[in-house]
């Protein structure tokens, strides 16, 4: 018996074609030194590096071509450009983050399969990870542009809980009314599911319905449109009773247009005599559709879910009054989505709030009191994030929310300085701003993620924006200037007043030491206190008897 670990001689029968290149190549080796080796694989995989680009760059040309561009796909690859680089974007300001680790508990997993082979598996199949395909439109713009939106769209997914597969962007003039993409890209497309085996595509735009049915007729797998997946992830994220409301709501408006019904769905109620299996007198007649059924209880649901927000707003209003006739100044956190707002909310506050290298992580708005250096207190609040074509549905459901940044005093907007495509954010933000009625409130441009940014990009946005704070809500950096800018920018007290409070009355003076005072200088003297102060109008009527006339 042979030894198959034993090295084996030499052979009679061998190839001496193997023999003579083993040789070659043994003197060819033994005539260079390892220096020389290391140059020529240099050079090899700089010529591979040039060709790779050469391709990318013809490529780029055909489809900034017009005359080739039409119907010109290409694959996007690479990482989500929305998501941050940094593998942890935590501080010591964040907390525990106790909310994360319950989160990360159910992370889904790739590895099950989607056939169920045994029992055991019921309980874990919801943690299966969707695998899917993207796919969106070049209409207007640079191919970079709808690069970065093909990109946005796959850390929405990822966030959603899917595997992206792949992922095409196709040059076309407008969509098409059928199919989106057209009879040939559609086909194209289901070759891209059949090869890679995913279960789902998305686009990247709003389908209608016939569009997205007729795209499932061709593909053969389940279609969404970016509005269903944001949707998605609301109702994974939202952890209050009034945002799970909000995301209700904004799924049944987006789903009412869109039912559809297969077989017994769009049967009919049969009439017929009494004792049978009919409902007797005052049933017959044509009937009413299942899918007719559903709608009518979507309706009837959307009525609830109106009243219970609306029974909500009075709570939220009257917390709102209370800061208003308190005279607090109030300054809302509000921007991109991944942009940092939280981090930053937990760097000035402490508030422990969700951070999440991930998009639409926090939701819920946060509200928290803080006070500049000099004293005067200010209220800190964290809005959910917006996004590129943030649907309609969400900026309605969600009012109730972002009239916290219609009535602050202050916004603190919030822009991913590292992002490929910073303008473009400040851009999708402002025009949620113009919906909300937010566009006169004095705004500050806090460039975020200045640590892993890239200075020309940040100077350049500098010179855009009149008023702008570079900070790194990781490291710390900015910080102190940014709080130096708020307490600039926040309302303060306008009324200057010289005040003498007798000593048997130190509840004026303990008055004047809250947040909406800010006390210039105090001196003791033989009738009392002589305090210069800085207060607003309300407080001004109420220590009018203490006032000292010149």
């Amino acid at each position: 018996m042979t030894n198959p670990s034993a090295p084996h001689g030499p052979s009679d029968d061998h190839d001496p074609r193997g023999t003579s290149a083993a040789g070659s190549a043994g003197d060819a080796g033994s005539d260079l030194s390892v220096a020389e080796i290391e140059a020529v694989i240099d050079r090899i995989l700089a010529k591979d590096a040039a060709a790779s680009r050469a391709v990318r760059e013809e490529a780029r040309l055909d489809a900034d071509d017009p005359q080739s561009g039409a119907g010109v796909s290409h694959p996007i690859i690479g990482r989500a450009q929305a998501l941050s680089p940094l593998d942890s974007g935590h501080s010591s300001f964040d907390g525990d983050q106790a909310e994360l680790a319950e989160r990360n508990a159910l992370r889904r997993t790739a590895s099950l399969s989607t056939e169920l082979e045994d029992v055991t598996e019921v309980e874990y199949r919801q943690l299966r990870l969707e695998r899917v395909v993207l796919a969106g439109l070049w209409s207007e713009g640079t191919m970079a542009d709808a690069e970065n939106s093909l990109r946005e769209l796959a850390a929405l997914a990822e966030t959603a809980g899917s595997e992206v597969l792949d992922g095409l962007v196709q040059r076309r003039a407008k969509p098409d009314p059928a199919t989106y993409l057209g009879q040939g890209k559609a086909q194209e497309l289901k070759d891209i599911v059949q090869a890679t085996g995913a279960d789902t595509v998305i686009i990247d735009g709003d389908l209608a319905p016939s569009q997205r049915r007729t795209l499932e007729e061709v593909v053969k797998v389940k279609v969404i449109d970016r509005t269903a997946l944001i949707l998605d992830i609301f109702a994974q994220h939202a952890q209050s009773r009034e945002g799970r409301a909000q995301v209700e709501l904004a799924q049944m408006e987006y789903l009412l247009p869109r039912l559809r019904g297969w077989g017994e769905s769009m049967s009919r109620q049969a009439g017929g005599r009494v004792g049978t299996a009919g409902g007797g007198i005052g049933s017959r007649g044509p009937g009413e559709t299942k899918m007719e059924l559903d709608r009518r209880k979507i309706r009837t649901r959307m009525a609830k879910l109106r009243r219970e927000i609306a029974a909500m707003k009075p709570a939220r209003e009257t917390k709102r009054a209370n800061r208003k006739r308190n005279a607090v100044p109030s300054v809302a956190i509000a921007g991109y989505t991944n942009a940092g707002k939280s981090s930053l909310l937990n760097r000035l506050t402490d508030a422990g709030v969700l951070v999440e290298n991930a998009l639409f992580a926090t939701l819920d708005p946060t509200v928290r009191k803080t006070e500049t250096a000099d004293g005067l207190g200010y209220t800190l609040v964290d809005t959910v994030g917006f996004v590129r074509s943030l649907p309609t549905q969400l900026v309605e459901a969600f009012r109730s929310t972002l009239e916290e940044v219609a009535d602050s005093d202050l916004i603190l907007h919030i822009v991913d300085a590292s992002h490929p495509d910073p303008e473009g954010q400040i851009a999708a933000v402002r025009s949620v701003f113009a919906e909300v009625g937010a566009l006169k409130i004095a705004e500050i441009i806090v460039l975020n993620k200045a640590d892993i940014a890239d200075p020309f990009v940040v100077e350049r946005l500098r010179q855009r924006e009149p008023r702008t704070v570079v900070v790194s809500a990781r490291t710390g950096q900015g910080i102190d200037d940014l709080l130096a800018a708020i307490s600039e920018a926040i309302p303060r007290p306008g009324v200057a007043l010289t005040l003498l409070i007798p000593y048997d009355r130190g509840d004026v003076l303990n008055r004047l030491h809250r947040s909406d005072a800010e006390i210039i200088s105090v001196e003791h003297g033989e009738e009392g206190t002589v305090a210069k102060v800085m207060v607003r109008e309300d407080l001004a009527s109420e220590v009018e008897p203490f006032v000292q006339h010149e």
